[in-house]
This record gives C-alpha cells, structure tokens and sequence, in this order.
C-alpha cells in the first residue's frame, strides 16, 4: 500500500467532508463524485493547482453547509471567456 502524501491526505478529508455535508441535500452527491473524478486527473506535479483547488473547495464547503444552500458551484477550470 502506498502511502499519502500530506496534501493527498487533505483532498481525501475535504472528499469526505463534502460527502457528508451533501447527504441531506437531493441531487449533490452525484456532482460532488463528478467533479472530485474530474479533477483526479490532475497530475500530481501539478501542486500549485491542486492547492488552489483544495482552497476553493475548502471556501465550497463552508457554503455547502450553509442551511440555504440551494446550488453548488463548478470546482474544474471553465472555459476562459471570449
């Protein structure tokens, strides 16, 4: 068994905080699986993007958890606007 790396330890917990928090709410478990599977394809190297995700969910969640909470936003790169 490999081990984890501290920041692979950290994606792994905000994965699981985000599966508990979405429970209780219809429809966001299929797109919180969507967009983590997404975003495993991010090499490992890429470190900085990783970080910068893991921050951007890290703020998600706080409003996932947020009893109003009717939607949740994209955690992959969109298209640049034209």
């Amino acid at each position: 068994m490999s081990r984890h790396s501290k920041l692979q330890k950290q994606v792994l917990a905000l994965y699981r905080h985000f599966l508990r928090a979405g429970k209780d709410k219809p429809g966001f478990l299929p797109r919180i699986r969507d967009e983590f599977r997404e975003n495993a394809r991010i090499k490992k190297t890429d470190v900085m993007h990783i970080e910068y995700l893991y921050r951007r969910g890290q703020r998600q969640l706080q409003q996932l958890r947020d009893a109003n909470t009717k939607q949740l936003g994209s955690f992959s790169r969109g298209s640049e606007p034209g």
